[in-house]
């Protein structure tokens, strides 16, 4: 097995976008479209987004995003091919953004998931992220869980 590597990327390359469209028809499967708030490849592509992919070789395997919101930082499109999954990729990605958000001097770190990723709530606590209150534009809602973490 080579080694997974992660390094900043572009939404729009094919292999991208097709991780992308399943993120998104997966949540769009399991959320109602109020509670989907995902950002389009077009949002992803914006100045204030860093987005990353993880590869083994020449194929992408799974992505996270962070969108710069001033004085904190928002995870967005955290997605890892199903087939791959267990093997790392997610806390490589989480460890990618974490590292961004440092290198761009953000100390507050914050995220929305839906109530039924168990599995995404097990990976940031693993992170060390806890639950918060709604933060910027979002609204309490029952599908919803709100976590942050402060970086050292």
């Amino acid at each position: 097995m080579s080694t997974i590597r992660v390094a900043l990327g572009n939404p729009r390359d094919a292999q991208a976008t097709a991780l992308l469209r399943a993120s998104h028809a997966l949540m769009q499967a399991l959320f109602s479209e109020e509670d989907n708030h995902f950002l389009s490849i077009d949002d992803l592509c914006e100045p204030n987004v860093r987005f990353f992919i993880a590869k083994e070789g020449d194929t992408s395997l799974g992505c996270v995003a962070l969108a710069l919101k001033g004085d904190y930082a928002e995870i967005k499109s955290m997605f890892v091919h199903p087939n791959v999954r267990g093997k790392g990729i997610a806390h490589k990605l989480m460890q990618a953004i974490e590292a961004e958000a440092r290198a761009q001097s953000i100390a507050e770190v914050k995220l929305e998931t839906g109530d039924s990723l168990h599995q995404a709530h097990s990976l940031y606590r693993a992170h060390g992220y806890t639950d918060c209150r709604p933060f910027g534009d979002y609204e309490e809602s029952p599908a919803s869980l709100f976590m942050t973490k402060t970086l050292a």
